[in-house]
């Protein structure tokens, strides 16, 4: 397979290497939109399940009786599966077709949501939440890959903020939606409702999917790479687990012995993609993939205002609840400004004069570090959230998102459509670990000064500690932007 010529910068690249326009895939324009809406339903509704079950996880451990450990892995092991298998099932889509994988991964997830609603213990659950998180695992990496396949152009570039605006929402919208379900107790379903509310639109999904995903099918022809599946697997495991579960357990000497494995599997991964690339094989992730102008840089800086994001909003959400005493649905809705500012400034971004667009994620994330300090120093002494704090999130959502668009865009720049499952897993997982280092490291940054319950003033002093460290990541999220930007103009 041959490189495909570059692309422009917006993403719309040539006619030897862009995917149909509307028209010519036999889209209308109100297709594509039922098709946006459809696919990034089912990003939105996996998203929302890395959180929504936080805010019900001490009802879970009363109601089931379950053991701290298997209430960390029920709250957690969703992460860790997920994303574990996002660079496998990206290349499934690749190879299989993504509109069948996408409906293959939404019918395990709906499935496991109902099994997870009507689980009549804690080991049920435990079980049926790891698969929870295979299916969501397995419909995600498709999304990416059918938006880069479906669209061109300005289009795609609109659809793309469509979805950085959704996984702002998902991570805060599934706080508040857990604890409104729960606190309403419908029908007596109290926890159970956090999953079984995912039945109706799965369900909704199955049924749309068959007559609005477009028919695009695999390359059989690449030989999957099983070794290289399996190195990799292990070593994002190995990796993730311990960042998931660490400050629960207390960093014992198993999750330091784990993440010093990771390495090693790394490093045996490289050497077999390596491998099998010299002997003409088919490596699990294509080398020129990740050789694209702009992708790593871009990736680094995605990932670390993933970091910043979700490490964010998990330290001032244990302020909240644990300092300040909000309830989890009062606490969430203070995170609105946050996530509304994001969300506009990712779909809003590209009606910003031209001349300041290549510029927006070093401008954007500079800005987003100064409401970050903002913040901080707001917060220093465990007031109480007021006009200055929320606005101070609207910065930081306004800018993150004026920055976080642009920087999808350019990480996807150059990428050939035919290489779109190889980038897809590549940015998915990217993201997931994003977020699960935000809350592992800045969250144990957090916990390290302060032991909640906590007084106010002393909690509000471990908050600033926390907002100017996530500072000074989204200032080196702007410096590989800005390298990013440079390599693709090369």
């Amino acid at each position: 397979m041959t490189n495909a010529a570059p692309r422009a910068a917006d993403g719309s690249g040539g006619r030897g290497d862009a995917p149909a326009t509307d028209a010519e895939a036999g889209h209308t324009g109100a297709g594509t939109k039922w098709l946006l809406a459809l696919i990034l339903t089912g990003q939105f509704m996996a998203t929302l399940d890395v959180s929504i079950v936080n805010v019900a996880a001490r009802t879970i451990q009363s109601d089931l009786h379950a053991s701290g450990p298997a209430l960390q892995v029920i709250v957690a092991g969703y992460t860790v599966v997920y994303a574990v298998l996002l660079i496998t099932s990206a290349r499934l889509g690749g190879r299989y077709g993504y509109s069948r994988l996408f409906m293959l991964g939404t019918a395990v997830f709906t499935a496991a949501s109902l099994a997870c609603g009507l689980a009549p213990g804690a080991g049920w659950l435990t079980g049926f939440r790891l698969l929870q998180g295979a299916g969501a695992a397995l419909l995600v990496p498709q999304v990416m890959s059918l938006i880069q396949h479906s669209l061109t152009g300005p289009s795609r570039v609109r659809a793309l903020g469509v979805y950085t605006a959704v996984l702002a929402a998902g991570a805060v919208v599934g706080q508040i939606l857990g604890g409104v379900l729960v606190g309403a107790d419908l029908f007596g379903s109290g926890w159970r409702a956090v999953f079984l509310v995912n039945v109706p639109v799965g369900a909704a999904l199955l049924v749309a999917g068959r007559s609005l995903l477009p028919s695009v099918e695999g390359v059989r022809g690449r030989k999957p790479d099983v070794p290289g599946l399996l190195l990799l697997a292990a070593a994002l495991g190995l990796f993730v687990m311990p960042l998931v579960l660490g400050h629960e357990t207390g960093w014992p000497a198993w999750t330091w012995i784990m993440l010093a494995a990771s390495v090693a599997a790394f490093a045996a991964f490289a050497v077999c993609e390596r491998r099998v690339t010299s002997s003409g094989g088919d490596p699990l992730i294509e080398t020129r993939v990740l050789r694209s102008p702009a992708l790593a840089p871009a990736a680094i800086s995605i990932c670390l205002v993933l970091v910043a994001f979700s490490g964010s909003l998990f330290t001032a959400a244990l302020h909240l609840q644990g300092a300040l005493g909000y309830s989890p649905e009062h606490a969430g809705l203070l995170f609105l400004p946050l996530v509304v500012g994001f969300g506009l400034g990712g779909l809003y971004w590209r009606r910003l004069p031209a001349r300041l667009q290549p510029s927006l994620p070093l401008t954007g994330l500079l800005v987003s570090a100064a409401g970050y300090v903002w913040l901080g120093f707001v917060q220093r002494d465990g007031a109480q959230v007021g006009v200055a704090a929320e606005t101070a999130l609207g910065v930081v959502g306004v800018s993150s998102g004026v920055a976080y668009g642009p920087l999808f865009g350019l990480a996807l720049s150059r990428v050939a459509p035919a290489d779109a499952a190889d980038a897809s897993g590549v940015m998915n997982t990217v993201i997931q670990l994003g977020q699960v280092l935000g809350v592992s490291v800045i969250g144990t940054l957090f916990l390290s000064q302060v032991k909640l319950p906590a007084h106010a003033g002393a909690s509000g002093h471990a908050l600033s500690v926390t907002a100017y460290t996530v500072a000074a990541v989204s200032v080196a999220a702007a410096a590989f932007g800005h390298l990013g930007r440079r390599s693709a103009t090369r």
